[in-house]
């Protein structure tokens, strides 16, 4: 069957245009039935709300809030919600697509979602943010739920916010409802293992990809882009597993040392620095932070933002592994390039699916009402992602395809077959 193309992407790629034209390659590798093609390409839910909100000076505010369910297929909806100033409907929509394919590849039984409002948590108190969390979650009390749609943690949000989610949906329903969100504190119902669960994904895919790229990760040079919880986690992980952290970079600048940096001493560093590497004297401060990209490594790690790796840099790249730790790091019109490359490439749907596996073992254990150790959190999160990449390196094999192409072939082949056996039209 023809498949409608997106549009093309412009200098900065639509994030779901993006995600729709791996999609239609991988539906195509796939041979998938065109009205299921018609119904997984669209949401099945888009909530935008306006949030009047009284700031601490007395003016009242009117911010912008999403939430996306792309598909509740395989179980409740699972999805972050961030808070930024570049927020914007297309986004979330992406993100919610992504996270059901994530959920598919890595086996869990959720569907995707995402949410978000468009605002600056940097500039905003406590108590502002407080209020603008409570007044979105009364906005959603008809899509969150246990069963339905569970909310965590995602850029400019955390364990807090999870806090007064969890608290304004208990209110409402008259009864503690722990598992309505993720990511909460532990004394909440939080998860041991969870802070540093994406970042845990992220090194036991690297260690993966380097076994099948014949890289010793004892003698292995790495560069990770984004040294938030994301990438210190993987950074911290991979040192403590022998390989050597060369380059590390975060909103102050791009840092390097060429025998290595002591990840550790950087995260104590960073803890007691406002949250930033400004000033860190364990390596020399790149004079271009985009530079620490193109660097001749081992492994990269992009773990910072969308559309980093891209048509005009692609060329640059010298890693013989990417590993992503961002969502959408690589534009789609860069796949080709880093293909005829040669770099293999983990990609985002599989490499930083530890988090919502995490998540998914958080919300097992409040339905259950029981606490798991750290190491039985551990234990089972790397023997999903370890499978989840043994299975998505296989099909790349069967179908002759790159990874990224192979992983949205699995999660793809995942729901749709899950629509047969339902009959969900």
């Amino acid at each position: 069957m023809a498949y409608i193309e997106p549009a093309p992407i412009k200098d900065k790629a639509n994030p779901f245009d993006s995600m729709m034209s791996r999609f239609i390659i991988a539906a195509e590798a796939l041979g998938l039935d065109e009205q299921i093609f018609n119904v997984l390409k669209s949401p099945s839910k888009q909530v935008s709300v306006s949030l009047p909100i009284t700031m601490d000076d007395g003016t009242i505010q009117v911010f912008e809030g999403h939430r996306v369910i792309h598909s509740n297929i395989l179980g409740p909806s699972k999805g972050g919600v961030r808070y930024a100033m570049d927020v914007h409907l297309d986004e979330v929509k992406a993100l919610a697509a992504w996270m059901t394919w994530k959920c598919a590849v890595v086996d869990i039984p959720y569907g995707g979602a995402k949410g978000g409002i468009k605002c600056d948590p940097r500039s905003m108190s406590a108590g502002e943010m407080e209020r603008l969390t409570r007044a979105y979650t009364q906005a959603m009390l008809g899509v969150f739920g246990p069963d339905r749609d569970i909310p965590a943690p995602d850029m400019g949000t955390g364990p807090r916010e999870m806090a007064w989610m969890m608290d304004e949906y208990s209110r409402a329903h008259g009864t503690t409802v722990n598992a309505v969100v993720t990511g909460k504190p532990l004394v909440l119902g939080g998860s041991l293992g969870r802070a540093e669960a994406t970042g845990r994904g992220v090194m036991v895919t690297a260690l993966a990809a380097m076994e099948k790229s014949q890289i010793n990760p004892y003698h292995a040079s790495v560069a990770v882009q984004g040294f938030g919880n994301v990438g210190s986690f993987a950074a911290l992980l991979l040192e403590e597993r022998g390989s050597s952290i060369l380059a590390v970079s975060d909103i102050s600048g791009a840092y390097y040392n060429e025998k290595g940096i002591n990840i550790h001493e950087a995260i104590e560093y960073r803890n007691g620095n406002n949250g930033t590497l400004e000033g860190y004297k364990g390596a020399e401060k790149m004079d271009d932070a985009k530079d620490l990209l193109f660097l001749e490594v081992d492994v990269l790690v992009p773990a910072a933002v969308e559309d980093v790796i891209n048509l005009k840099n692609v060329d640059k790249i010298k890693a013989k592994v990417i590993v992503e730790g961002a969502n959408g790091p690589t534009s789609a019109e860069a796949d080709k390039v880093i293909n005829e490359k040669g770099i293999l490439v983990a990609p985002d749907i599989l490499a930083n699916a530890g988090g919502v596996t995490v998540s998914y073992f958080e919300w097992v254990q409040n339905r259950l009402g029981y606490k798991w150790t750290r190491e039985r959190v551990n234990r089972r999160s790397d023997r999903i992602m370890k499978d989840a990449f043994d299975k998505v390196y296989e099909t790349s094999i069967k179908h002759k395809c790159p990874l990224r192409i192979a992983a949205y072939i699995v999660a793809i082949d995942k729901v749709a077959e899950t629509y047969k056996f339902r009959g969900g039209f």
